[in-house]
């Protein structure tokens, strides 16, 4: 049987802390003219932190795989940045994944 948790596990405040960093740092430090306007909407991380799924959405549909190129584009600098700015062993590579569960929900 397991123990219940107390509080928050590391893993989720990691997964915060990288979903928080990177929805700021999409809408303030990408200069890529073909990135509209991204929703960071969750990450998940592996246990060993050496991989993370952003999902995220876009505003216009239509740039969506144009969005999905720059953001491709824009990986290195991205975790670059996260690793200025969170303290960790090692800053997960990152994964983007357009989230359809927003669009399954309304139809």
């Amino acid at each position: 049987m397991r123990k219940p948790q107390r509080g928050y596990a590391r893993q989720d405040r990691v997964k915060e802390q990288i979903m928080r960093e990177l929805a700021e740092l999409v809408r303030k430090g990408l200069k890529d003219p073909r990135a509209g306007f991204i929703t960071i909407n969750d990450v998940e991380v592996t246990r060993d932190y050496s991989h993370a799924t952003v999902y995220y959405t876009v505003l216009d549909d239509a740039a969506r795989e144009i969005t999905e190129d720059a953001l491709e584009h824009a990986k290195g600098y991205l975790r670059s940045e996260l690793g200025k700015r969170i303290k960790l062993f090692r800053i997960p590579e990152l994964h983007f994944k357009y989230d359809e569960s927003l669009e399954r929900g309304m139809s």
